[in-house]
């Protein structure tokens, strides 16, 4: 992961951010029992420990031990067991083996992030006094750290969630935020004509790399749906053989229907639904969720339409939020959204140099992006500029789709 972040002048709210962020990461296992902290349902997943483990290494490797004289880790083995993917750092546990560390306890986590909690806490009141060419990099680093952080409070409760619906006794972590509920927000389309168009971060305030530099691209008039796709019309889909017709999948999307069973989204039980708030009713107009790419393609092709690209939505999301227009339903907060566009860097795309430049840069193949944000996400953490991306088979995440169609002249969307 890479930014080109800003690095905050206020020390003093950027203390209260990191606090307030690392707090929030513990009250997510509140209620849970030691069990489920090493709950590992699958290769995909990480877990809730885990979590905790690998955000508090990453501010120990990269901003503390070359940066704070003096502080040292409880156990140098500990790298190679929260390391995730960063090749350049050093040796990581195998990703599918997370749930078999039982050690370090919990306990010890949670003093090592009190510990890291109190050295981030020193080095920020460090830079305070050091000059601006000296302490920006290392600001913007602490910035990186917090966001990825972010990051993992939304993987943890997806993870969690994959964990609980494989118990036959259907446990419940909580309440759903509200987000997850269904809206009555108006059907139809949103036109728009197309043409040379900017689409990437301009500069101003953080972002990942992946979402810069920002570049001019050609669209062909087209129209974005008003909602999401619903319930109600995924499960005519189905009623329509929709898992059953060759026809509407990609080839490698159908070998995955033939061999996993697939014939519904990934927690639909019948007429219930499964969530971290358990069994439930599942309501016909809350949008279709835990849908993988393939499936949402499949939907869009039966329905008639097509999946945005990123540009697309992007574009509309940000005309509509500027002064005097009208913002598009359900474009945050309610669940990522795929698009056609594979994960690939923008024109001028360079990573961030060093060990954190292997976050993004490296998994530009073999991944679609997600656009929006989720119920799961945490505030402040959304921006129309921000690209989320994940193999076209995961369906674990909080995902769905929005609609869009070629050609901009149908009455009933409003322009941008």
């Amino acid at each position: 992961m890479g930014s080109r972040a800003q690095a905050p002048a206020d020390i003093a709210c950027l203390l209260q951010r990191l606090q307030a962020v690392r707090q929030h990461s513990e009250s997510l296992i509140q209620g849970l029992e030691p069990e489920d902290l090493c709950l590992q349902g699958m290769d995909d997943a990480s877990p809730a420990k885990w979590h905790l483990g690998h955000t508090t290494w990453f501010f120990e490797t990269f901003l503390l031990e070359p940066h704070l004289r003096g502080h040292g880790t409880p156990d140098r083995r500990w790298g190679h067991l929260f390391n995730s993917y960063y090749e350049a750092v050093g040796s990581r546990h195998p990703r599918p083996e997370r749930g078999l560390l039982t050690r370090p306890a919990i306990r010890e986590v949670l003093a090592w992030r009190q510990r890291v909690d109190a050295g981030l806490e020193a080095l920020l009141r460090e830079l305070d006094q050091r000059p601006a060419d000296e302490a920006e990099p290392l600001l913007a680093l602490v910035e990186l750290g917090l966001q990825h952080e972010q990051q993992h409070q939304e993987l943890l409760l997806m993870d969690l969630l994959d964990g609980f619906s494989r118990n036959p006794l259907e446990p419940a972590y909580g309440q759903e935020p509200p987000g997850a509920a269904a809206t009555e927000s108006p059907a139809g389309w949103r036109s728009h004509p197309g043409g040379l168009v900017e689409i990437g971060h301009s500069g101003g305030g953080f972002h990942f790399d992946n979402e810069a530099p920002r570049h001019r691209q050609w669209l062909e008039p087209f129209s974005l749906a008003e909602t999401l796709v619903s319930n109600e019309a995924y499960a005519a889909f189905i009623a329509d053989d929709g898992y059953r017709r060759p026809e509407l999948w990609m080839s490698e999307g159908w070998a995955l229907v033939q061999q996993h069973g697939w014939c519904a989204p990934r927690y639909w039980r019948g007429e219930w639904e499964f969530s971290l708030a358990g069994r439930r009713p599942r309501h016909p107009q809350a949008p279709v969720r835990h849908v993988s790419w393939f499936e949402a393609d499949a939907f869009a092709r039966w329905s008639g339409g097509r999946l945005p690209s990123e540009a697309e939505w992007e574009l509309v999301v940000a005309e509509a939020a500027r002064p005097g227009g009208r913002p598009l339903p359900q474009a945050f907060g309610a669940l990522w959204q795929w698009t056609a566009s594979p994960y690939r860097p923008y024109p001028g795309f360079r990573p961030a140099a060093g060990a954190v430049g292997e976050y993004n840069g490296k998994f530009m193949s073999s991944q679609f992006v997600l656009r929006g944000s989720s119920f799961l996400t945490p505030a402040g953490h959304a921006r129309p500029t921000y690209r989320n991306f994940f193999p076209a088979h995961s369906r674990w995440m909080a995902a769905g789709l929005r609609l869009a169609r070629d050609g901009a002249d149908d009455a009933s969307g409003a322009p941008c």
